[in-house]
């Protein structure tokens, strides 16, 4: 990225989360032609799941980062370590998918939050495509506790802990819980998942919250 183009980036840094509105209400679109394979990509376990009541602790003096893209996602528990593209929203009001040619690459959608800031920052990536396994394949194997590493276009790097791993009905997406503003840096890491038909794709998404802990 040159600074001309990091440049266009920091000016709209803090777009109103209104630009979520629609996604709130419609989820994630993804891929609806993954395999038909069993058993399939693995699911959220039942401890995995978030406490919503209590929600995420900030780490003890744990300061927000500037403002910078996404370069990179590294989640070392599934082997995880793609580059990210910039997304938007797609024709439908859903926050858009990498192209699904390439098999390791993660999305992150540029009119929120960066990792890092004060904010909720958001991550997307396919579970497969026609000809397999794809970079998020793994997501809904991962455990409280373990780390997410995003590299940005500063040089920086913000490492998120995970604190709650969950599935969602696509037609139930609890949108507002999920991209909700928790005055920390958080992240949310989303794939497909559930259930899966050739018709209809998988019947839902795989939505990994996580907390800055650190940064270099």
């Amino acid at each position: 990225m040159s600074p001309k183009d990091f440049s266009v980036f920091e000016r709209r840094r803090r777009q109103p989360w209104g630009v979520l509105t629609l996604v709130m209400l419609s989820g994630l679109a993804m891929m609806r032609n993954g395999v038909d394979t069993e058993p399939g990509p693995p699911q959220p376990a039942a401890a995995a799941a978030p406490d919503t009541r209590i929600g995420a602790p900030p780490a003890p003096g744990l300061e927000p980062l500037p403002f910078a893209p996404a370069s990179r996602v590294k989640i070392p528990s599934i082997r995880v370590a793609a580059p990210v593209m910039d997304v938007g929203l797609d024709a439908n009001g859903w926050i858009a998918a990498p192209p699904p040619e390439d098999p390791n690459l993660a999305g992150w959608y540029q009119n929120g939050i960066a990792p890092g800031q004060r904010g909720t920052s958001i991550i997307v990536g396919h579970v497969d495509n026609q000809a397999g396994p794809a970079v998020f394949y793994g997501l809904g194997s991962l455990e409280k506790g373990q780390h997410i590493e995003v590299e940005r276009f500063d040089g920086r790097v913000a490492v998120f802990e995970v604190y709650g791993v969950e599935v969602y009905a696509k037609d139930n997406f609890p949108g507002v819980q999920v991209y909700a503003d928790t005055g920390e840096p958080e992240l949310r890491v989303i794939t497909c998942g559930g259930g899966y038909s050739r018709t209809q794709g998988y019947s839902g998404n795989v939505v990994v919250y996580a907390r800055m802990v650190g940064s270099r």
